[in-house]
């Protein structure tokens, strides 16, 4: 989860401000003709924009990959993938049809569905938790439970707060007796300074990584293990309007995406290659640690016997269930009407 508290609730507001020109002007060309230097009709390529969850990583060379060697083009798309200016954005503007498509989390959609918002999910990308408890490695924290009377440094997520509660509870643990400490997205320098005891809003293929580059090897706790559901980290969504006046054009996306995975997989290399090409000059990346992410996201992406993306019923019921009974959400939802795969 990227959002912090003050922001994570969003309000129904914005989905009345709709910008409907966005699309009609960029995206909906289907079936128009242009004149190639040939002189030879071609139908136009549909316009398909995309936002990203954060700024560009080794998650999203899938996506690159898919952009670089013309899948996209293939299935007659041309996608504009764009970053956040704030990671409150994506959820926020597929709602609004300001964008075709955002990577987000699947909490953050059962959240917003519980709000009214109407988004659902067409493709899980991360099927299991990235976000995990980070302990130090040499320290006597050996399971949650052991966090009795310590500080956890979290983003001021709901979240994470609802996370370690359950972790610490299902542990033996009383998750009153811990204290909850908001270092903003200064994980890691609150915990290379010990002024937490424990983290949670950090990734083990990111904040993890660059703590163990500087000398503080982490120990983690994963939350399914310790009583949270198996949930999907990241998830492709769209808007319910989009996906009822163009199906087509988000399978045409899947199938293109689906064959930059299927690159990437086969060739991490070049697939990272691909993604260090387009990384953000305002966040440039650091080969190494994202040579190990995409290691250790690629096993978390792979849907095993079914096509990539596939979201199955059971995780969207045990994932709205549980947000539920922690209280994060206060009404219950259809987990069905969350997602469809198509």
């Amino acid at each position: 989860m990227r959002l912090r508290k003050d922001d994570y609730s969003m309000k129904k507001g914005f989905i009345a401000i709709l910008s409907m020109f966005v699309l009609l002007l960029g995206a909906c060309s289907t079936g128009n003709t242009v004149t190639n230097a040939g002189g030879k009709s071609s139908k136009k390529l549909e316009k398909v924009t995309l936002m990203l969850d954060w700024y560009p990583n080794a998650v999203h060379s899938f996506l690159f990959a898919a952009k670089e060697n013309g899948y996209f083009k293939k299935q007659g798309l041309d996608v504009d993938i764009k970053m956040p200016a704030d990671t409150n954005d994506p959820l926020k503007l597929v709602a609004a049809n300001q964008v075709d498509l955002a990577i987000s989390y699947q909490p953050e959609v059962l959240v917003a569905r519980s709000e009214n918002i109407p988004v659902q999910s067409i493709a899980a990308l991360v099927r299991h938790p990235l976000n995990q408890l980070m302990v130090p490695l040499d320290g006597s924290i050996k399971s949650p439970k052991d966090l009795e009377g310590k500080t956890i440094g979290y983003p001021s997520i709901p979240l994470d707060e609802a996370i370690v509660q359950t972790m610490i509870k299902t542990d033996g643990g009383d998750p009153q007796k811990i204290k909850m400490v908001d270092v903003g997205w200064d994980l890691i320098p609150a915990m290379v300074t010990k002024k937490t005891n424990a983290l949670i809003g950090g990734y083990i293929n990111h904040e993890k990584l660059l703590l163990d580059k500087e000398g503080h090897p982490m120990r983690t706790f994963n939350p399914m293990n310790y009583g949270v559901p198996d949930y999907y980290e990241l998830v492709l969504v769209g808007s319910e309007r989009g996906l009822k006046e163009k199906p087509g054009v988000f399978k045409k996306f899947i199938k293109a995406m689906t064959e930059g995975q299927k690159y990437v997989v086969e060739n991490p290399d070049k697939g990272l290659a691909i993604l260090l090409k387009h990384e953000d000059k305002t966040s440039p990346l650091d080969k190494d640690v994202e040579t190990k992410s995409l290691q250790i996201l690629l096993p978390l992406m792979d849907a095993k016997d079914q096509a990539f993306g596939y979201q199955d019923p059971s995780t969207w019921e045990n994932v709205a269930k549980w947000l539920y009974d922690s209280k994060i959400i206060k009404t219950k939802v259809d987990a069905k009407k969350a997602f469809v795969n198509l």
